[in-house]
């Protein structure tokens, strides 16, 4: 007989009992409904073109700064250390206020950093800013996944998980295409990336202006209404109720924080400097880089809707393991091969292997996530695992200053950092840490968040705080007769 830890991988059939299924689900949608969803989705992807920016230009930026390529993942680290902070500040924000102006708010100062980025003539100043633009930054993912979530019906929610993740991976294809097609041509050449991403997150805040607020906060703000509390009440109750869940949650908190931090090792791992390794040690020319980066962002965007469409059957977990030991399967074929064809076909199965994994954890994080808290726990909790791994990159470029290789450059023979033993060592490593993170966690599938009382309202740090009108019929059955009675 399996081990429960294995068995236990596989949600139980009741919790899929009355499920209508996918497609009914789909058609049943309001248009309302898919406008949320599409521009979390857009504002996920801006949040990725605009921190990629930095990896696809490295060269170029340490040109421009007159310092060395290590030396510039500096300002990918601190982008990524900052991130927290901006996960906490807007997190709350958006479980305090609601989903649509934090988010407004926060995709504007996205805007401005980014464009301020361009602008910048020195390396101090480069860092300042991007450590100002990971502020900005941190907030995006909790508060696009949890308004895209919340307001789909349990049955879509594992497939828009792995469509809502993949916004990073066209984010990072977007850049990619517009380096390779416009900025070797600009005469303003990295600059131009930067401005471009300013302009499309500016886009996506108008946007998000221009919808209603989330139908979940509308409700629990019309009842709170009714009752005549005060902003100034509310308040009080939100970070009373955040102690409350904080007491109860403590050590989910301490987990999600170890489960984001492998997930984000895995991801900076086999991306940040994947630019870099091809141009420094396979000789690749910046054009054959960007092509092999592309190939691997579309095949990403696949691998995560399939991994979220099918863990909404075989589990959350039992999804992620299987495509984690998928990444680790094709480590060689990311490493050991010279030339285009075998590189590119290794970043196909490891990046459809990572993003899969990836498509799973929007979902994952927002049905573990104290329901009332479900901007601020997943956002902090993937933040501080960013922040964790926010030395990946640097990491990386220490070990390929170690570790050497030789390779023929222009008919001759160069010593290069060896990138591709150290992301082997790298990638493996991380990807044996997530299966087993994964297995023994917890899972809590198909979990029914939307019927939960907001943060503000009284009792909203008590998992089970349900709405008055949102009670399971057993329960209102046994109102009812004890009202006959």
């Amino acid at each position: 007989m399996a081990p429960r830890f294995v068995t236990d991988l596989i949600p139980k059939r009741e919790r899929n009992a009355g499920s209508s299924g996918l497609l009914p689900a789909l058609r049943a949608l309001k248009p309302i409904q898919y406008a949320h969803f599409w521009v979390g989705w857009l504002a996920w992807t801006c949040d990725a073109l605009d921190f990629f920016t930095v990896s696809l230009t490295l060269p170029l930026l340490a040109t421009q700064f007159g310092v060395q390529k290590d030396t510039m993942t500096t300002s990918i680290t601190l982008t990524l250390l900052f991130r927290s902070v901006g996960a906490i500040i807007f997190g709350i924000l958006s479980d305090r206020f609601g989903r649509k102006w934090p988010l407004v708010f926060n995709l504007l100062l996205c805007c401005v950093f980014s464009l301020s980025s361009g602008f910048v003539n020195t390396y101090s100043q480069f860092l300042a800013v991007r450590s100002l633009f990971g502020i900005a930054m941190g907030g995006i993912w909790g508060l696009s996944s949890s308004s895209a979530l919340e307001n789909l019906p349990v049955e879509v929610r594992g497939l828009a998980s792995g469509v809502l993740q993949q916004g990073y991976a066209c984010g990072y294809l977007l850049a990619a295409v517009i380096n390779l097609t416009v900025v070797s041509q600009s005469p303003s050449t990295w600059r131009t990336l930067f401005w471009f991403g300013s302009g499309v997150t500016f886009f996506a805040a108008i946007l998000r202006a221009s919808l209603p607020e989330s139908e979940l906060f509308l409700h629990a703000k019309a009842l709170e209404k009714e009752r005549g509390t005060t902003t100034t009440e509310k308040t009080k109750i939100f970070f009373h109720e955040t102690k409350e869940m904080l007491k109860i949650h403590w050590k989910l908190c301490i987990y999600a924080v170890l489960l984001m931090s492998g997930f984000n090792f895995l991801s900076h791992g086999s991306q940040d400097l994947y630019p870099t390794y091809l141009e420094t040690t396979k000789g690749f020319s910046t054009h054959d880089a960007t092509i092999a980066t592309i190939i691997g962002n579309c095949v990403s965007i696949a691998g995560g809707a399939i991994a979220g469409y099918t863990s909404q059957y075989i589990g959350r977990r039992l999804t992620i393991v299987i495509a984690v030991l998928l990444v680790g399967a094709f480590i060689p074929l990311w490493i050991i091969p010279n030339t285009f064809g075998p590189l590119s076909a290794g970043a196909f199965w490891i990046q459809f292997g990572v993003q899969g994994a990836w498509g799973v954890i929007p979902i994952q994080l927002a049905e573990l996530s104290p329901p009332a808290f479900r901007a601020t726990f997943p956002g902090v909790a993937y933040q501080i695992g960013n922040m964790v791994s926010s030395a990946s990159s640097q990491i990386e470029a220490t070990g390929g200053n170690q570790l050497r290789t030789n390779i023929y450059v222009n008919g001759e023979l160069e010593n290069v950092p060896d990138y591709a033993t150290v992301q082997g060592i790298f990638i493996g490593t991380v990807a044996a840490y997530v299966v087993l993170v994964t297995i023994f966690g917890p899972e809590r599938h198909s979990s029914h968040f939307e019927k939960h009382k907001t943060a503000f309202e009284e009792g909203g740090g008590q998992d089970d705080a349900i709405l008055e009108d949102e009670q399971p019929e057993s329960v209102r059955d046994d109102d009812e007769k004890g009202s006959e009675v």
